[in-house]
């Protein structure tokens, strides 16, 4: 990345001053599908995920490692998966699948208070004891609440005044195979969804910024894509719509519908995997509300995955000597041949060839193996599709 000009300093001071204030992602938007069969979890695995909604934390401790680290430098992020943790140590499932899953209940008010608020640290009390409602609406559900809801319920409100293209939308997440899914994108999706207005407002910088994409990485798919931000998407949503089935695909579904069904939807939703959080694994997670290398120098034990989804993107722009200094915490804390995940909006992120670290300095590249082939076997299934590059890679032995 070039040094920041005074455009992506000004984009960065809005970034924040929205990042700071809000709950940027009320749901994960990395598929925990494809992470599962590169982390392989066991029982004596110590995990290390950033924890943007929860969702995939919580799907991580359905599979019974011996510790999720749960780690965010937002706050609100951290609320969020407490109340998550909450409810599925003091509700029922029906009660807990109506709160997360329709992301309405009729008597949330009376379930926070009595149930969960007790729960809570300081200042997660704080924030819902002020964000309650965002439950508690049968016109609003959660899940057009938060930044990224702002978008979703905006798009929700233009499907609204386009009829038909709502009930093309419908009709595709009701499909049966993909040879239906196809015709039904083609021939009724496709041809009402894009045009003019929306690339436009697809690239402007304040939609992202509600999306959690900073200025940096609108500048790493411009770079690489001649379409554009809005290109990108388009090509992105045309994937996911034509490759892969949208039965089982809860990313898309639930911000079009504002909730999931119950056989759509992410793991720690399904009564089975609920039951089993109940059962112990959800004590497993620790959330902890840092930065990630502030919590490995202050972490004593070895960590054998990590999950760090795509911040590294940012980093490298604003913040390259912490981004170093972040790869050192890493490989100080990284278990013998610990396992590395992480996401890029450019397909070859050009900071894992330009970070050198340890005491002789040496390449990032030569001090991990990168696992390209099984990375990019492993993309192609990727259910939400809106990151360019993905990355596995393990410690040195």
């Amino acid at each position: 990345m070039s040094k920041p000009n005074l455009r992506d300093k000004l984009d960065h001071r809005l970034f924040n001053a929205i990042y700071s204030r809000n709950l940027v992602y009320n749901a994960c938007w990395e598929d925990p599908a494809v992470d599962r069969q590169a982390l392989a979890l066991g029982a004596d695995d110590t995990v290390l995920v950033i924890t943007s909604a929860g969702c995939n934390a919580l799907d991580y401790a359905i599979q019974g490692p011996r510790r999720v680290y749960a780690v965010d430098a937002n706050p609100r992020q951290t609320a969020l998966l407490q109340l998550k943790i909450a409810g599925i140590r003091k509700l029922a499932f029906d009660d807990y699948f109506a709160v997360f899953g329709e992301g309405y209940h009729p008597r949330f008010r009376e379930i926070y208070h009595d149930a969960l608020r007790g729960e809570l640290d300081e200042f997660a009390r704080a924030w819902w004891d002020k964000h309650w409602t965002w439950f508690a609406s049968a016109n609003a559900s959660f899940y057009f609440h938060g930044l990224s809801g702002i978008v979703a319920r905006s798009c929700r409100a233009y499907f609204k005044m386009r009829p038909k293209l709502k009930h093309a939308l419908t009709a595709l997440f009701q499909s049966r195979d993909i040879d239906e899914q196809r015709v039904i994108y083609d021939d009724r999706v496709a041809p009402l969804m894009w045009n003019r207005a929306v690339n436009w407002v697809l690239s402007q910088q304040f939609v992202m910024s509600l999306l959690g994409v900073p200025y940096p990485q609108r500048k790493l798919v411009e770079a690489q894509h001649a379409g554009g931000v809005s290109g990108f998407i388009r090509e992105s949503v045309q994937y996911v719509f034509r490759q892969l089935p949208v039965a089982d695909n809860y990313f898309w579904h639930v911000y079009v519908a504002g909730r999931y069904r119950r056989d759509c939807c992410p793991e720690y939703l399904k009564q089975a995997n609920f039951e089993l959080l109940k059962s112990g694994r959800v004590d497993a997670i620790e959330p902890h509300t840092t930065t990630v290398t502030e919590f490995l120098r202050g972490h004593d034990g070895a960590i054998s995955r990590f999950v760090l989804l795509d911040h590294m993107d940012w980093m490298s722009s604003y913040y390259p000597e912490a981004l170093a200094e972040e790869w050192e915490a890493i490989l100080e804390r990284a278990a013998p041949q610990a396992r590395i995940l992480l996401r890029s909006a450019h397909e070859n992120p050009a900071f894992l060839d330009t970070l050198r670290v340890g005491p002789e300095r040496r390449p990032l590249r030569e001090v991990l193996a990168f696992r390209d082939e099984l990375a990019r076997s492993l993309h192609v299934g990727d259910r939400v599709h809106t990151y360019a590059g993905f990355v596995i890679a393990d410690a040195p032995a």
